[in-house]
C-alpha cells in the first residue's frame, strides 16, 4: 500500500516510506511537532505502528503535552503502551524531581511515573519544612512554587500588636498571619529563578484573605511590583472597587482581587520571564506606606508563582 502523500513536508517533519521489502531495524522517522494530530497522521502512513519500537513511540509522546498524551492512548494499543511508560512521562516531570520530593514533609508513594505526575498536577507537594509548596501545571508540566507567609518579609510581622500568626484550615501552611493592625503595610518576597521552568513567563500571585473584621484597606491604593535584575514592573489598584476613593486617578487599576476557588483569594502582583541564563532572584513586593491611617483584617497565606497561560 503506497502511503498517501504528503503536502507539507515542512509541517510533518520527513518522512522515508518503507520498500516492498523493508529493511531491519524500521526505516526511520524524525518528527518536528509538538502536535498528536500531526503525529497520528505521520505514523498513519507507516505499514503497521506495531513495526515501531516502543522506545521510538514513547518518545513521539512525550514531544507532546500530558493532556495530548492522555489522548493519544485512544488511538491503537501501541500507543496506550507508551502513553502510560515511565519513558513517557518521566520528561514531563521536572529533571530534579527526586532532589524535590525529598524534600517533602510527606513524599507521595507511586508505582509509576505518571501516578507521581499526576499527584504532583492534582495537589501541591508541601516541601522545605513546610514553607515551600511545590506543584506541576498539568497543561504546560512547567514548575508551579509558593511561599509560606514565613518564606515573606513583612514589616512588624514580629509584634503580636500587629500582626498574629495562627493556624488556618484552609492553608496548605502549617499557618498563616493576620494583620492586626499597622499605618506601614509591607510584604517582600525573593525567590531563585533557577528553581522555575526556564523560558517561560510566570505570573506573582499574593494569596490572602479578608476576614470579617477587616478596615482600611481600600481607603487608599496598594503599590506591587515585581523585579527581576534590571526590569521592574509596577502598578496600583484597590483591594474592594466599590468601596475604593480616588478613583479618578489614572494609573489605578481598581477590582484587582479575584477569588481562587480554595477559599482564598489572589491579586496578580505583576509577571516576568525565566530565560536559560544565569542565576537571577526575582523580587515580589506588596505595599500601602503613603496614607497614615490604620488598616486591618488582612489574612496572609502567602505568594504563589505560576506559569501563565496564553491560550
Amino acid at each position: 500500500m503506497v502511503p498517501p502523500r504528503v503536502k507539507n513536508r515542512a509541517e510533518y517533519g520527513t518522512f522515508r516510506p518503507a520498500n516492498r521489502n523493508p529493511p531491519s531495524p524500521p526505516f526511520p522517522l524524525y518528527i518536528r511537532t509538538h502536535s498528536i494530530r500531526q503525529l497520528v497522521s505521520v505514523i498513519e502512513m507507516a505499514r503497521s505502528v506495531g513495526e515501531l519500537p516502543e522506545e521510538c513511540l514513547s518518545h513521539v509522546v512525550s514531544l507532546t503535552c500530558p493532556r495530548d498524551a492522555c489522548r493519544s492512548s485512544a488511538v491503537c494499543g501501541a500507543f496506550r503502551d507508551a502513553a502510560d511508560s515511565d519513558l513517557t512521562w518521566e520528561k514531563f516531570l521536572p529533571s530534579d524531581y527526586r532532589e524535590i520530593v525529598s524534600r517533602s514533609v510527606c513524599p507521595p508513594e507511586f508505582v509509576s511515573k505518571k501516578e507521581l505526575f499526576e499527584k504532583l498536577s492534582a495537589a501541591p507537594l508541601l516541601i522545605d519544612g513546610g514553607n515551600k509548596t511545590f506543584c506541576v501545571d498539568k497543561y504546560t508540566n512547567k514548575r508551579c512554587y509558593m511561599l509560606s507567609a514565613r518564606e515573606l518579609s513583612i514589616t512588624w510581622s514580629s509584634n503580636p500588636l500587629c500582626w498574629c500568626w495562627k493556624p488556618t484550615h484552609m492553608s496548605r501552611f502549617p499557618e498563616s498571619i493576620e494583620l492586626i493592625s499597622v499605618c506601614r503595610l509591607e510584604i517582600l518576597g525573593k525567590f531563585d529563578t533557577r528553581m522555575l521552568s526556564p523560558n517561560t513567563t510566570y505570573g506573582a500571585y499574593l494569596v490572602f484573605q479578608m476576614t470579617s473584621r477587616a478596615f482600611g484597606l481600600s481607603a487608599s491604593p496598594f503599590e506591587v511590583s515585581v523585579e527581576v535584575g534590571d526590569c521592574k514592573k509596577t502598578g496600583r489598584f484597590y483591594l474592594k472597587q466599590d468601596e475604593c476613593k480616588g478613583q479618578e486617578e489614572s494609573d489605578v487599576s481598581p477590582g484587582a482581587l479575584s477569588p481562587r476557588g480554595d477559599g482564598w483569594s489572589e491579586v496578580e502582583l505583576g509577571e516576568f520571564y525565566v530565560g536559560g541564563g544565569a542565576q537571577k532572584e526575582v523580587k515580589m513586593e506588596f505595599k500601602e506606606v503613603k496614607s497614615e491611617h490604620l488598616k486591618g483584617g488582612l489574612l496572609v497565606d502567602g505568594i504563589e508563582l505560576r506559569p501563565k497561560h496564553f491560550f
